[in-house]
């Protein structure tokens, strides 16, 4: 278990980053004033984005596959965050789960906790899609949970929009261990506290209700911010009429051929108009027939890993008798994550989508660092046998969302 005598490490705020990608969870929880002392991923990519926006991963990165990744290069750290593969979680992995080939890399940072023994950190941080909930029934996030709760940590799980901070729809599941040795014993108020809210909607919280043998810590957590007032539109490059990068006329017309007659109406009606109006769009398949979906309420939906060319995110440009396409560009998908400055020199398209389409957007990190792991780390310093309020629900049927 972790010892007290290293309250230095939660002084510092130091973590230990899995799955570390381009780097996007480190610019979240520095900007809250945390200090990575480790990072890890696989993919040479995404270490190449890494390494040109960081000025000491020569010291920390360390790229290998987190199955034979030895501990004894796991320095000790304050917190953990494990952005895994979310593929096997969703539809574009079959829903396989945990035992998917990419997902299943879960068990690979679970063997790094073990291992890591009385160095292992008071605090861990999960994130995936919001299909981890319910993969399998449930039963992998049990098991995931249950996982951790094995290793000393009791658990808590909230669910965030990145829309909130950015104009993108980007909706994660977060899961926070603590090691229960560090919160010491718990004070049984028997306050129900799983009530529905923008952090724990329904289905979340009648999921903690109803899994009692997971060992929960279900902390009160201020309301985040309702969504931000910016839009796609001010996020985007100028990008010149005749540039490249605009699809052709005919390319163009085959687009919104795919498209519904609503879909289709809303395009005619931007068209129609006398100024620049924008919208999103995705190919997707139904009922065996592949549309192309306009979203126009101003915000992107989910940026993807460029796996296919429905993953792709298409921008659309209507006025004036016109209509334009082109993919987003490198930079509006920076923008679109919280990461403005991100250095992007000389980095291919396709590299620079599959990075931030893996990635977690720097704001709602942020959020979390400050209004989450800052005040736990605070308590855990302050007090040597800190009682934590354990909440609990009452056994009734949760309310219902409007």
């Amino acid at each position: 278990m972790f010892c007290r005598s290293s309250n230095k490490l939660l002084d510092e705020k130091t973590v230990a980053e899995f799955f570390a990608g381009i780097g996007l969870v480190r610019l979240g929880l520095e900007r809250a004033g945390w200090n990575v002392v480790f990072a890890n991923d696989i993919a040479e990519d995404k270490e190449q984005l890494y390494t040109g926006n960081f000025h000491d991963p020569v010291k920390h990165f360390l790229r290998e596959d987190i199955h034979t990744l030895d501990v004894n290069k796991v320095p000790a750290a304050a917190l953990a965050t494990a952005s895994f593969p979310c593929t096997d979680l969703s539809l574009a992995g079959m829903r396989q789960g945990l035992s998917g080939k990419h997902s299943s890399a879960y068990w690979g940072f679970i063997r790094i906790l073990e291992e890591l023994e009385e160095r292992r950190p008071p605090i861990v941080l999960l994130e995936n899609v919001a299909g981890f909930l319910t993969s399998h029934g449930g039963k992998d996030f049990q098991a995931a949970l249950l996982a951790l709760n094995r290793l000393g940590y009791s658990v808590d799980a909230f669910i965030l929009d990145a829309a909130r901070f950015v104009p993108q729809s980007r909706v994660r599941l977060f899961v926070v261990g603590t090691l229960s040795s560090v919160h010491g014993r718990w004070k049984d108020t028997r306050t129900p506290s799983f009530f529905e809210g923008p952090l724990r909607p329904a289905a979340l919280a009648d999921y903690i209700f109803h899994h009692p043998e997971i060992s929960w810590s279900v902390r009160q957590i201020p309301n985040p911010p309702e969504k931000t007032r910016l839009r796609l539109v001010d996020l985007l490059e100028k990008v010149p009429e005749n540039d490249p990068l605009w699809w052709s006329k005919e390319r163009t017309e085959y687009l919104s051929s795919q498209m519904s007659d609503k879909h289709a109406g809303t395009l005619q009606g931007m068209k129609e108009k006398k100024s620049w109006s924008y919208g999103t769009v995705f190919r997707r398949v139904r009922n065996g027939v592949s549309r192309a979906e306009l979203r126009t309420d101003g915000i992107a939906g989910c940026l993807r890993t460029p796996k296919g060319g429905s993953a792709k995110q298409i921008l659309i440009q209507a006025g004036y008798g016109k209509v334009k396409a082109r993919l987003l560009t490198p930079r509006e998908c920076a923008r679109l994550m919280g990461a403005d400055d991100f250095n992007l020199d000389r980095i291919p398209l396709n590299q620079a989508l599959f990075g931030f389409g893996d990635a977690v957007c720097v704001p709602a990190i942020t959020w979390i660092a400050e209004n989450y792991l800052n005040p736990l780390i605070q308590e855990l310093i302050k007090e040597d046998e800190p009682i934590q309020e354990m909440y609990y629900a009452e056994k009734r049927p949760f309310k219902q969302s409007a």
